[in-house]
Order: C-alpha cells, then structure tokens, then sequence
C-alpha cells in the first residue's frame, strides 16, 4: 500500500523509483570516475557504485519514511486499536519494493558487464536479511523518537548526508588508513556494501573489495558489526515499544 501511494498521481509512476537512484549514480561517477578518475583504480568501479548507491538510498528511504510514520497516520492511531509496530514494518517493507526493483537494474549491469553468477552469490541472501534488520532497527528508534522529539528530522536529514560521505560508496575503502577502516566497519552499512561487493565482483581486486575479516585482521571481526546490527535492532525494538503506550497522546 505504502509502495503504490508514493508514486500515485505521477505520471512516471513506478519508473521513479528508478530513475532517483541511476540519477545519483550518473551524476557521482562523472564526477569521481571522469573528472577525479577514480574508475582508473579497476574496471569494475561503475558497478560498485551502482551497488553502494543502490544501498544507501533503500537505507535513506527506508528510516526517511518511517522516521514520520507514526506521526502520519495521527488519525489511524486514535480511531483503531493494533499493534503500532505494523506502521514502520509496512512502511519498511514498501521501500523494500522499491529496492528489489533497484536490484533488478544492478543485476542487469552485472550481466551487462559479463560477469558470471557462482555459488557464492547464494550469500546474499543472509547478507540482505541482516541489512534489513539493520534498518528496521534504525526505523523503529526513529519513529519511536519522532513522536516525541521532533527535532529528530531535522537531525536525521543531516547524518543520512554525513553516512553517504563517511560510507565507502563512492570512494573505495582501501583509501582509507588501516585505522580508519577500523572505524568504518563498526558501522553495518559499510561491512554488508563490502561484503556485496567482494561476492559479487569477485574478479576485482581493487582496494575497494576489503571486508571486515581484512579490516580486523581477523575472521571474527566480521562478527563485530554484525552483533552491533542485533544490537540495533534489539534497541530499536525496546525504544519503540516503551514509547508506544505515548503515541496516540503525543502525536
């Protein structure tokens, strides 16, 4: 429902969805691929852009729209009695719509780009579900916060800019000093991108295709972000839940 109303009255309708992120990708590779030349670094760096975009803007869309979720459906809480935790899962999930399209154009440029599937692809699939918890667990704490502090867009509007630039999407990890990778990988989104990636363009190796085990030093340090993603979730589920008895009243 929430997947249908977003586009409902345009006359693109579904294309928008996209088109918002080709949009994004077009623009930042002419920009570091032609003007800074990144894309010197490996042949495959358009792709994982596209990936990194593809990532991030699900990421930003999804807590984006249920951050004000709650609070848009003001009159729904205070006529109907139901588990509140329905609006920013549905909410989540249409986005996740939007995604699986977004996802269709990467694997056309995969395709495009001759790269054959492996078995390894098959891991994926757990590496999407953690992304999703991941997000979820972000939106809950969002929408939960929301209701109460306002001033949580305008803050959230100002770290998704600063995660778009402190996440390796368009610049590849290997950039960074050793330290510094350290710090990135404490953060889900830059070790499920990574992971991605190395899946994926398992032919590249270009510094871009570090993942967590190589960012560590260890193969348990992909277990890092990986419990701080439970973590969040869990969080956000507590937060949300504790606020909830609030929301009717606050909205």
């Amino acid at each position: 429902m929430d997947f249908k109303l977003k586009y409902s009255g345009s006359a693109l309708g579904y294309v928008w969805s996209v088109i918002k992120p080709l949009a994004l990708f077009t623009m930042l590779y002419l920009v570091f691929a032609k003007v800074f030349r990144l894309g010197e670094i490996s042949q495959y760096y358009p792709l994982a852009l596209l990936i990194g975009i593809v990532l991030y803007t699900f990421f930003a869309d999804a807590t984006s729209l249920a951050m004000t979720s709650i609070v848009a459906r003001e009159s729904l809480l205070r006529k109907m009695s139901f588990p509140r935790l329905i609006i920013p899962v549905s909410v989540t999930l249409g986005a996740g719509i939007t995604f699986s399209v977004n996802l269709f154009v990467v694997a056309a440029f995969v395709a495009w780009n001759r790269i054959p599937p492996t078995l390894h692809w098959f891991l994926l699939l757990p590496l999407l579900l953690q992304f999703y918890v991941f997000v979820l667990g972000v939106s809950l704490m969002l929408a939960a916060l929301f209701v109460r502090f306002r001033d949580i867009g305008q803050i959230w509007e100002l770290a998704i800019q600063l995660i778009l630039y402190a996440t390796p999407i368009i610049y590849p990890i290997g950039f960074l000093p050793s330290w510094a990778r350290s710090i990135a990988f404490l953060s889900p989104l830059t070790q499920i991108l990574q992971d991605v990636r190395a899946i994926v363009l398992y032919q590249d190796l270009a510094p871009n295709r570090i993942t967590a085990t190589e960012a560590f030093n260890s193969s348990a340090g992909r277990l890092l972000p990986i419990g701080i993603t439970l973590a969040v979730f869990v969080l956000g589920i507590i937060t949300f839940k504790r606020q909830e008895p609030w929301f009717a009243e606050r909205v």
